[in-house]
């Protein structure tokens, strides 16, 4: 079980590693060339990242939230931008889904209905927080400062932009390479598999337990939900509410890196709210 767990680990955290090498180098990039331009480009440019989020989040995996996660915590994107991605970011659902024969149509509906929630919630939250007159963190912060970690080399002029971007990288690797092995031995001892078939069988609340379990950051989370819809056991509205939530190890990089636990905790209850109402709004109709 402990050979599983590690294997496991491993696996999972090299397959983001270059995504969280690229988040750090771009930031490194961008804090290094700092402009008055490069502020007014990414403010001009700030409508259209709910789009763009939620289109780059259908990509398999779950790089994409790993980005997302690094680029909010430094500033660079909107928290709608952010929940975009989260919420259609799928992890390892295509994958299962191509590899298990599922009808087309089937995996088109999965993808569309996660891109049509993240672009309506991502500017959804745009348009209540500009109404409310609440400042986004991408609006309070200028990209020339996105580190105050003074360990890590950043602010050293002579230490150019690898060895800063690796030092980061080395440091959440170790963290999320950690939690996920410890994660992966608890899901060995309890059986995820197991203990969603119980959960979720024939239940009226199936999209609030299945976003309860995508949040788990971890691939399995979204291979079961997958799996468990394929049989005939979630329905459409359960399984996009449960992959809705699925943000992968995005939600551990945004906890580690974001050190505003309030605001964390906001993050994370309006990703499992909207994905539930999706969900439920999606199991009506269907």
């Amino acid at each position: 079980m402990i050979s599983d767990a590690l294997l496991d680990a491993v696996l999972d955290c090299v397959k983001m590693l270059p995504f969280l090498f690229a988040a750090f180098l771009l930031l490194e990039a961008l804090e290094h060339h700092v402009s008055e331009k490069m502020n007014d480009a990414l403010a001009r440019t700030r409508a259209l990242g709910p789009l763009v989020g939620s289109l780059l989040g259908c990509v398999p995996q779950c790089g994409f939230s790993i980005l997302a996660s690094n680029f909010y915590a430094g500033g660079v994107i909107s928290l709608g931008t952010l929940l975009s991605v989260y919420l259609a970011t799928s992890d390892e659902a295509l994958v299962i889904l191509i590899s298990g024969a599922a009808p087309a149509g089937r995996i088109l509906m999965i993808i569309a209905a996660k891109i049509a929630i993240g672009l309506i919630a991502g500017y959804l939250v745009m348009a209540v927080m500009r109404l409310l007159r609440i400042r986004d963190r991408s609006e309070k912060k200028d990209i020339g400062d996105l580190c105050r970690d003074e360990s890590c080399g950043c602010h050293d002029e002579h230490a150019g932009l690898l060895k800063p971007a690796l030092n980061h990288t080395i440091k959440i690797f170790l963290f999320i390479f950690v939690f996920t092995l410890i994660l992966n031995i608890v899901l060995e001892l309890i059986g995820l598999e197991h203990l969603s078939r119980i959960l979720l069988a024939d239940s009226l609340f199936q999209p609030f337990l299945a976003a309860l379990i995508g949040l788990i950051p971890n691939c399995a989370a979204s291979v079961i939900l997958t799996q468990l819809y394929m049989e005939g056991i979630l329905s459409f509205g359960a399984v996009v509410a449960g992959l809705g939530s699925s943000a992968g190890l995005g939600l551990v990089v945004l906890f580690r890196i974001n050190r505003d636990r309030k605001e964390d905790l906001i993050i994370l209850a309006l990703l499992y709210g909207i994905a539930v109402l999706s969900g439920i709004i999606l199991q009506v109709i269907f």
